[in-house]
């Protein structure tokens, strides 16, 4: 059994474990969520960072209608859209080709939603029924491409709502990142297969082994180098792989990191974030720097680069964005209301960084600054 993650909403357990065979009891259950494929059983260790996305819906009611009384400089620098849809466990987010901001929303039944800078939603139920949407990227076609977790596909769909899927070769591969590739064709990561894929925009598929077994790659992104590079999460490793399948894998440095999101940072080189409360850094290289963040357990996820040349990211558990130079400063803001859980992160066509709050069930943007002082909490 594979992939251990942090569950806050599951009270009185600790370890999540998917399996695409069973259901076991979990209080998720007892929630009418019987689309979701999980486990949860009791453990007594540090749990890795990234909160399975099924197991989380339960909070998603509870979250949405508790709001923190918002700070004179968080309301100023960020602003929350709710999400039309209640509970759509919205994931990831791109800026799409059309000067929008798209989204998936993984649950009831999931869909690709559509924003505009000014708030303004429209939602697209994807063709397959709780199919669980995960990442989302814009594909060299100008369409938007996404992985769909649970229905085992590849989605496309057009600035005009037009969907195409296509299914994976590998059953129960569990297509998590995604990202457009430097040879036209789309690349994503299979959590639970093991594997990195590969689709043309026709749909034809290629799929290459990652050499180390059971390592839950999770986020991916084309390289300033012409490669694709990952975050292998169970194995703490950061992966590379040529357009043609060729590996190098980069172990980090710190032990039980569990890897997540992973972007082309402001210098050139990779920066991802750590379940260890970590935000890394590798040069093309295989050079690696680490710094803690400030948050104890602030669990980050999602990372880019913004506008003002650093990199942002967002804690899921610490219920804040923060960003952090490339010396390593940090300044956290906290998102306004209360366990939003922010998750993707991506910056948007004016110059903001926009996020997805999953369990606060909104849209977020964020006005970067280049004035404040790095370091501290708003």
């Amino acid at each position: 059994m594979r992939g251990f993650r942090r569950v806050g909403a599951c009270e009185g357990y600790e370890r999540a474990v998917l399996d695409p065979n069973i259901i076991m009891d979990c209080p998720a259950a007892a929630a009418g969520i019987a689309w979701a494929q999980f486990a949860c059983v009791l453990g007594n260790e540090q749990m890795a960072s990234r909160p399975r996305n099924v197991v989380l819906v339960l909070v998603v009611a509870a979250a949405s209608i508790h709001v923190s009384a918002i700070g004179a400089l968080a309301g100023e620098r960020i602003r929350e859209f709710a999400i039309p849809s209640p509970r759509s466990g919205p994931f990831e987010v791109t800026a799409g080709p059309d000067g929008n901001l798209w989204f998936t929303e993984e649950f009831n039944p999931g869909k690709i939603g559509r924003v505009t800078t000014m708030g303004k939603f429209v939602e697209y139920p994807v063709p397959t029924r709780d199919s669980a949407p995960e990442g989302i990227a814009i594909g060299p076609d100008r369409n938007v491409w996404f992985t769909e977790l649970f229905g085992n596909k590849i989605g496309m769909v057009t600035t005009e709502g037009v969907f195409t899927e296509y299914k994976v070769p590998t059953a129960y591969s569990y297509p998590t990142g995604i990202t457009a590739g430097p040879d036209g064709n789309l690349w994503f990561t299979e959590w639970y297969a093991n594997k990195i894929g590969k689709a043309t925009t026709d749909g034809a598929f290629t799929e290459y082994v990652i050499p180390t077994t059971n390592s839950a790659p999770a986020g991916i992104t084309a390289g300033p180098d012409g490669d694709l590079w990952f975050t292998e999460e169970s194995a703490s490793k950061i992966g590379r792989v040529t357009p043609a399948g060729r590996f190098i894998e980069y172990p980090i440095p710190t032990r039980d990191s569990y890897p997540f999101g992973i972007t082309v940072g402001p210098d050139g080189a990779l920066w991802f974030t750590e379940g260890a409360d970590k935000i890394g850094r590798i040069t093309t290289e295989g050079i690696f720097t680490e710094w803690p963040i400030p948050t104890r357990e602030g669990n980050p996820l999602g990372i880019t680069t913004g506008s003002d040349g650093n990199a942002w990211f967002t804690e899921e558990i610490g219920n804040t964005v923060a960003r952090i130079t490339v010396n390593g400063a940090f300044t956290q803001y906290r998102v306004p209301t209360v366990g939003s859980g922010p998750r993707g992160i991506a910056a948007g066509p004016d110059g903001n960084l926009w996020f997805a709050e999953t369990d606060g069930n909104k849209i977020g943007a964020i006005r970067p600054s280049t004035t404040l002082t790095s370091g501290s909490r708003r």
